[in-house]
C-alpha cells in the first residue's frame, strides 16, 4: 500500500457519531435557503424597491442560472477531487451570503449581476458537497436512509424561511430578506464543524471502490476517466429522464402565478405563498416516506414513476381552473413529484456510479439536465401560451411529462442492488443479465 492509500472500513461498519449526524442534519436545514440564494424574492426587491425595468431584471435573475448551470460540472468534479469537503460548504455558504449583502448595498445592475455570478456559482457546489458527505459519512447501505433524511430537513428549512422571509420582507423591509439568507449562511459555516473530518471516507464519498469484504480495507482508486462515464446507458438514460422530467414540470407554477395575476389582481401573491408553503409541507412527508419505501424493499424505478405520473395530472388540472383555493391544492401534487426526486435523483446517481469515483460528477451532470429542462420549459410553454393560451400551454406541459414517464418506464432499469446483479453475471458467463 503506498503512502497515500489509507486503511478504509467496511461499508455495513461505518458507524458516524451522533455529533456528525446532528451537524449533517443541521446543515441540510440552514442551506436550505443558501443553496438557492434569492430567488423569486431577488425579483420582487428590483421591481418593489428599486423599481428596475422588466429586461434588467430577467438579466440579473439569468446571470445566476447561466452561472450555476456552467459550474455544475466543475462543481461536481472539484467536490469529487478534494478531501476538503467541509470547508467547500462553508465557504461556499459564505459566498453567498457576500452576495446578498453585495446586493443589498450596491443594487446597480452591475454589481448585482456579478454577485448573481458568484451565487450561481457557490450554489453549484452545494448539493454535491452534501451528498458526498452523506455517503462519506453513513457508506452505501445506509444511504438511501440518510438522503430520506436530509431532504425532509431541507424542506423544512425552506419552509421556515419562506415564513420568516414573508414576515421581515413585509415589516421591517426588503433588505432583510438578504440578512436571513447571510444568517442562515454563517449558521451553515458554525455547524459544519459539528461533522468530524476523520469520519468521513473520502474515496466512499466520490462514489469508490468499496471495502474488500475478506480483508476489510480497500486502497484508494484512480476514478474511471469521464467519456467512459458518459458512455454507460443506464446513466444516459437517466439524465434525459431528468431532462424531460423539468421540462414537464418547471414552468407549470410560475403559468399558474400569471394565471392568477391576470384573473384575481392583488390576491396573486398571496396565494404564490400558499403554493410554495403547502408545497414544501409535503415535500417533508414525501421525503420521509421515500425512505420508509425504499427500506420497505421497493425500488427507485418504481417510486420514480410515481413522481413522473404525477406530473401529466397536474398539467391537465392546471388547465382547467384559476381559483386561487384550487390552484394551491393542484401545487401539492408538485410536493409529491419534487419530493420524490429530491431523494431518488441522489440514490440512483449513487448506483449507476458505484465504484467509478464519478458521483459528484453525475450528481452535476444531474443538474445541468435539470437546469436545462426547466428552460426549455420556461421558453417553449411561454411562446405556446402567447400563441394558443394558457389551457394549452398547460396540456402541452403534460404531454411532455407523459412522454418523460413512459420513456423513463421503457428504457431504464431498475438499479437497486445493480451491481450485486452485474457480479452475478460476471461468475455466471451462461447467465444473462438484465
Amino acid at each position: 500500500m503506498s503512502a497515500r492509500e489509507t486503511p478504509r472500513t467496511l461499508d455495513n461498519e461505518r458507524h458516524p457519531s451522533a455529533r456528525s449526524l446532528r451537524g449533517l442534519d443541521g446543515l441540510n436545514f440552514l442551506m436550505a435557503d443558501v443553496r438557492d440564494g434569492l430567488g423569486p424574492y431577488l425579483s420582487v426587491y428590483l421591481k418593489g424597491a428599486q423599481h428596475w425595468q422588466p429586461g434588467d431584471i430577467g438579466i440579473a435573475m439569468a446571470a445566476n442560472s447561466l452561472s450555476a448551470a456552467l459550474c455544475q460540472i466543475p462543481a461536481g468534479l472539484l467536490v469529487d477531487s478534494l478531501r476538503a469537503k467541509r470547508l467547500l460548504v462553508a465557504g461556499s455558504g459564505l459566498a453567498v451570503a457576500l452576495g446578498c449583502i453585495l446586493i443589498a448595498t450596491f443594487p446597480h445592475l452591475g454589481a448585482i449581476v456579478a454577485a448573481q455570478i458568484m451565487i450561481g456559482a457557490a450554489s453549484a457546489i452545494i448539493p454535491p458537497a452534501l451528498a458526498a458527505l452523506s455517503l462519506g459519512l453513513v457508506g452505501r447501505r445506509r444511504m438511501d436512509a440518510r438522503i430520506s433524511r436530509n431532504e425532509s430537513f431541507n424542506h423544512a428549512g425552506n419552509f421556515i424561511a419562506a415564513i420568516l422571509a414573508g414576515t421581515l420582507g413585509q415589516w421591517l423591509g426588503y433588505d432583510w430578506i438578504f440578512y436571513l439568507v447571510c444568517a442562515f449562511a454563517i449558521g451553515s459555516a458554525a455547524i459544519v464543524n459539528l461533522i468530524k473530518s476523520s469520519e468521513i471516507d473520502h474515496e466512499l464519498a466520490r462514489g469508490g471502490a468499496e471495502a474488500d469484504p475478506e480483508t476489510g480495507t480497500a486502497a484508494h482508486h484512480v476514478p474511471i476517466p469521464i467519456r467512459e462515464l458518459l458512455t454507460r446507458r443506464d446513466l444516459i438514460v437517466f439524465l434525459i429522464s431528468v431532462m424531460l422530467f423539468h421540462f414537464g414540470n418547471a414552468a407549470m407554477l410560475p403559468m399558474a402565478g400569471q394565471v392568477l395575476a391576470q384573473t384575481h389582481p392583488g390576491s396573486d401573491t398571496i396565494a404564490l405563498s400558499g403554493c410554495i408553503i403547502a408545497a414544501q409541507l409535503m415535500m417533508v412527508a414525501i421525503a420521509w416516506a421515500v425512505g420508509k419505501a425504499m427500506a420497505a424493499g421497493y425500488g427507485r424505478k418504481t417510486i420514480f414513476l410515481v413522481a413522473l405520473a404525477v406530473l401529466p395530472v397536474r398539467g391537465v388540472l392546471f388547465s382547467f381552473t384559476a381559483n386561487p383555493i384550487g390552484v394551491i391544492a393542484i401545487q401539492l401534487l408538485d410536493g409529491i413529484a419534487a419530493g420524490i426526486f429530491g431523494v431518488i435523483a441522489i440514490v440512483i446517481a449513487a448506483d449507476v456510479t458505484r465504484g467509478t469515483g464519478r458521483f459528484n460528477l453525475a450528481q452535476g451532470l444531474v443538474a445541468l439536465s435539470l437546469g436545462v429542462g426547466a428552460g426549455l420549459s420556461n421558453l417553449i410553454s411561454g411562446y405556446i401560451v402567447q400563441w394558443f393560451g394558457y389551457p394549452v400551454g398547460f396540456l402541452s406541459l403534460a404531454a411532455i411529462a407523459a412522454a418523460a414517464l413512459i420513456f423513463f418506464a421503457l428504457l431504464m432499469p431498475e438499479t437497486r442492488d445493480m451491481q450485486a446483479r452485474q457480479a452475478a453475471g460476471m461468475r455466471d458467463p451462461a447467465g444473462a443479465t438484465a
